[in-house]
């Protein structure tokens, strides 16, 4: 974080527990997105029309590149935000949840890619031990066993059958998965 979070409170004192609490909040906010450029935490304590004891409200202000995120909770449980520390965990789940939001948008997210689609003519199949070896393209051989051989596929194997697979790096080399019959 490029400035030091401000921690505010009107109403309440500020006790080095609650304010120990917001801190480790603010932390893990860092932790998740490490472009936050100040945060401002204001709690407060309101009374409220035909409720015995006092309410907490916490606001939780950030500011990001690409904009800000403002939590503003209003305590929706009366019960629940009668104690502080719950209205804190309240305001920044939902401050977690904006900027894991921010973060996605701004592509934050890396989306896992999928091993290309190859093309490939069986060799050599072994049924009683339960594998094979399929001729790629480019000459050559890869292992392919019968788990790697999706549905019924095992089955219906045959010498000079046309399969796609996905080449996959094992402990002993090149190996075909999500093996699938061609046409």
């Amino acid at each position: 974080m490029e400035t030091t979070p401000q921690i505010t409170f009107h109403g309440v004192d500020a006790s080095p527990n609650l304010t120990s609490i917001i801190n480790e909040k603010i932390a893990k906010l860092d932790q998740t997105y490490d472009r936050i450029t100040s945060c401002r935490v204001t709690v407060e304590r309101r009374t409220s029309k035909g409720h015995k004891g006092k309410l907490y409200k916490v606001a939780v202000e950030l500011e990001v590149p690409g904009g800000a995120i403002i939590v503003n909770r209003k305590p929706g449980d009366l019960n629940a935000h009668e104690d502080p520390r719950v209205a804190i965990r309240d305001s920044f789940d939902a401050a977690l949840r904006q900027l894991r939001d921010h973060q996605r948008k701004v592509g934050g997210v890396h989306v896992k890619s999928h091993p290309d689609r190859l093309r490939g003519t069986v060799v050599r199949v072994f049924a009683d031990e339960g594998y094979g070896f399929a001729k790629m393209t480019d000459g050559r051989e890869v292992f392919f066993d019968r788990a790697s051989v999706t549905g019924e596929g095992w089955e219906q194997l045959d010498l000079n059958c046309e399969i796609t697979f996905s080449l996959m790096q094992g402990e002993k080399g090149l190996y075909a998965a999500n093996v699938t019959l061609s046409g």
